[in-house]
């Protein structure tokens, strides 16, 4: 599933969605745990058809969710970081936002794990991989998201939160997340500006389900401790161990 992302906009970074040309805030999060339950950049369409760039908390809070102890109590039952794209229709948690409230969660990069076995006494051994964009050019893409707005009923405070939309795992990524054969839903630009505009039930699923093409992505192994705050996580390590994708 994907809970570790990376994000790198530069300065003065603009990108053009549904025929509208905006500017990006400067970015620079090398790795971010979902569940650090912090703020992430998004794009959302607003009331008058527009997109905008906004942050928002990382976890699809429930509207049943009355103040923060009760999310605290939650979140040891369950998690609400990612949405599995084929169960949006079924899932009264996530039904109306997949229907009226679909949102682009930006990314330079995500973070998985492989498991190899190795000797046939030994348990499997993890290994993280970082996973990008194949065009060097423009390391920015678009993953799929559902957001809604949620109010905490104690101190008043009213906050945006989302969900990152997961399908089965293309090619490439069956070989990296070899357990659960999952990634994030990422969308072409032309699908992501589909995407955050009114769509029919059908058309959502569709979309949600997309599978980018292997070849659209890049991926290489990495440190262990990638996410111990070492300055480049995303560098690659090669393993003698584990064999090559």
């Amino acid at each position: 599933m994907c809970y570790y992302n990376s994000l790198k906009i530069p300065a003065k970074k603009n990108i053009k969605l549904k025929g509208k040309e905006k500017e990006l805030p400067p970015v620079d999060i090398k790795v971010q745990s979902g569940f650090s339950y912090a703020s992430w950049p998004i794009i959302i369409e607003d009331n008058t058809g527009e997109w905008q760039p906004e942050l928002a908390h990382w976890e699809f809070i429930p509207w049943f969710i009355q103040n923060l102890g009760e999310l605290e109590e939650s979140r040891k039952k369950y998690t609400t970081l990612n949405a599995t794209a084929e169960k949006l229709f079924e899932s009264k948690l996530y039904q109306a936002a997949a229907k009226s409230r679909r949102c682009l969660v930006l990314s330079t990069g995500f973070y998985e794990w492989r498991h190899h076995q190795g000797s046939a006494d030994k348990k499997p051994v993890a290994y993280p991989y970082f996973i990008g964009s194949a065009n060097k050019d423009e390391p920015l893409f678009y993953m799929a998201g559902i957001w809604q707005p949620w109010t905490d009923k104690l101190s008043g405070e009213m906050i945006h939160c989302f969900a990152i939309v997961t399908t089965q795992a293309n090619a490439l990524m069956q070989k990296i997340h070899n357990t659960k054969k999952r990634m994030p839903t990422i969308l072409p630009t032309e699908l992501a500006e589909e995407w955050i505009s009114p769509l029919k039930e059908n058309r959502i699923k569709e979309l949600a389900n997309y599978q980018i093409k292997e070849n659209a992505l890049t991926a290489h192994s990495i440190a262990k401790d990638f996410n111990r705050g070492i300055e480049n996580p995303e560098a690659l390590v090669v393993y003698d161990t584990l064999p090559p994708l």
